[in-house]
């Protein structure tokens, strides 16, 4: 279920297509290394009425791109295609959402590992989709249990809203703004997930934002964008380079932030 690289605009498209990536290979290439693979998981999902559906896969492609990019001449890194499915049941209420559910993704995540890790040193998967969170957790403490060194990292930027708000928005302005609708861009609702998420459970996000939006768009910069990205990278190249891994197996020390499950 795997996908290719995911398209950007202009300097980004190119500098993504300079990531040392795994598709570019052949086996001997791989023959005597142990690369840390960077395997960047998304969703398909609805964002709003104003985004595409694959701005979670965009944004961990890219974040694991250029956190590649920064490691260049420190260490063995590739990224690998990008895994564009993942567990949205929560959004299944709008149409083009596609969820392959937690069993499939724990299964999913467990074979790729088992198989990634016959010839690769490391595996970390770059989660753009909070709701995968629970299944990525549960495969990768399994992996680890069967001594692999694997772990995970939230693309998670520090104080943004939930979902299709002023961050994502930012982050697509930046990344692909021919696919951003910025005319259908709505507010929704913007308290905190944590507040929200017992009727997040109970009505499905259709239930709490009749447009899927859980934060406000407005003012949504590709400036933003750009800064948020940037940092994102700058703390995964940092925690790939301390590889400090959490009893769940997350890479790094968490934000003090609740985790946004509707990402």
């Amino acid at each position: 279920m795997a996908a290719g690289p995911v398209p950007t605009e202009g300097a980004e498209g190119a500098r993504f297509s300079s990531a040392p990536r795994l598709a570019d290979l052949t086996w001997p290439d791989l023959t005597d290394r142990a690369p840390l693979v960077l395997l960047p998981l998304g969703s398909c999902e609805q964002h709003g009425p104003h985004l595409p559906l694959d701005t979670d896969t965009t944004v961990a492609c890219v974040v694991a791109a250029r956190a590649a990019q920064r490691l260049r001449g420190e260490a063995d890194v590739l990224v690998a295609p990008c895994q564009p499915y993942g567990a949205s049941g929560e959004h299944e209420g709008f149409p083009g959402t596609v969820s392959v559910g937690h069993d499939a993704l724990r299964l999913l995540v467990t074979e790729i590992g088992r198989s990634m890790l016959r010839w690769a040193g490391r595996l970390l998967v770059v989660n753009g989709h909070g709701g995968n969170l629970v299944s990525l957790a549960d495969a990768v403490t399994g992996l680890r249990h069967e001594r692999r060194d694997v772990a995970w990292w939230p693309c998670l930027p520090p104080g943004s809203d939930a979902h299709a708000g002023h961050a994502e928005t930012s982050m697509m302005l930046r990344l692909r703004s021919s696919a951003v609708r910025r005319e259908r861009a709505v507010a929704g609702p913007t308290d905190a997930v944590h507040l929200l998420m017992d009727r997040l459970v109970t009505e499905s996000v259709r239930g709490v934002s009749p447009s899927g939006v859980l934060g406000d768009p407005t003012g949504a910069r590709a400036s933003e964008g750009e800064r948020l990205l940037d940092s994102m990278a700058d703390r995964l190249a940092a925690d790939i380079r301390a590889w400090k891994v959490s009893g769940r197996g997350r890479l790094g020390l968490p934000e003090r932030q609740p985790v946004e499950a509707g990402r």
